[in-house]
């Protein structure tokens, strides 16, 4: 098995599976890079929305479908709600590649039978969400007014936000589907990620590790993200090569 290249794909699906599939617990060291956001919002955020709206312009073409500057602020905006995200995944470019990313996934996943997500799934993540986020404390988000306030504040309808996170599971949901399913891990492969990856962490932070057999099911889906990842990074190459991804540099006067 492969390591997965660290691109900005690989780190927006690693995140994304640290929330969706492993415990809280085990997120903070074992998914590197992935650091919690300070939670604040940004004050001028609703302000950067309203400016977008009279000044969008094109950012980017995929294959027909544009991306428009008013897309890559409400994506930080949505960004900064998330638990788990790398800060150096904040910067404009790489929200852009990571936009240009998403869109040539939903192209494809246009072209299979939806995936439907219950509800009761979504709401389960939502109150997962409302209770990780470090800000929502002082929003007081267990109750409905701390959480609408608190979305507010970044610049989304409790609408807007649920209907995002439902596109997000459905999209995580067709990556699955499409990889997951054809990729083992072999009992060497855990071996050797408990021994040369987690003992000496556990090591460094003087804690006595836990037995192999007690977070071998834990390793495993860390193992199997990474494949996964590894394989959307290539099948995404593969697409951009095959289609027509044109990113419009600031200044540049598009025909």
């Amino acid at each position: 098995m492969k390591p997965m290249a660290q691109t900005t794909t690989g780190r927006w699906l690693m995140s994304a599976f640290a929330f969706v599939a492993m415990p809280v617990v085990c997120a903070g060291w074992l998914w590197a890079g992935q650091a919690a956001p300070t939670g604040t919002p940004q004050t001028n955020g609703s302000a950067s929305a309203a400016q977008g709206a009279v000044l969008d312009r094109l950012v980017a073409v995929v294959n027909g479908d544009v991306i428009l500057e008013s897309d890559v602020d409400e994506e930080r905006r949505f960004g900064e709600i998330q638990p788990y995200r790398a800060a150096s995944d904040s910067t404009r470019g790489r929200i852009i590649e990571r936009l240009v990313d998403r869109a040539l996934i939903l192209q494809q996943a246009a072209l299979e039978p939806e995936d439907v997500v219950p509800d009761k799934d979504l709401d389960a993540q939502i109150a997962m969400v409302r209770k990780d986020i470090p800000a929502c404390k002082q929003y007081h988000c267990e109750t409905d007014e701390g959480w609408k306030k608190y979305l507010a504040d970044f610049g989304f309808t409790e609408a807007e936000f649920r209907s995002r996170w439902l596109k997000r599971m459905q999209l995580l949901k067709f990556i699955e589907v499409r990889f997951r399913n054809g990729v083992k891990v072999k009992d060497e492969e855990i071996q050797a990620y408990y021994e040369k990856t987690m003992l000496p962490e556990y090591a460094k932070r003087n804690v006595t590790p836990p037995n192999l057999e007690r977070i071998k099911k834990r390793i495993e889906e860390v193992l199997l993200q990474q494949e996964v990842g590894a394989l959307l990074d290539d099948w995404l190459k593969s697409l951009r090569a095959q289609g027509s991804v044109r990113i419009i540099t600031p200044g540049e006067v598009v025909p």
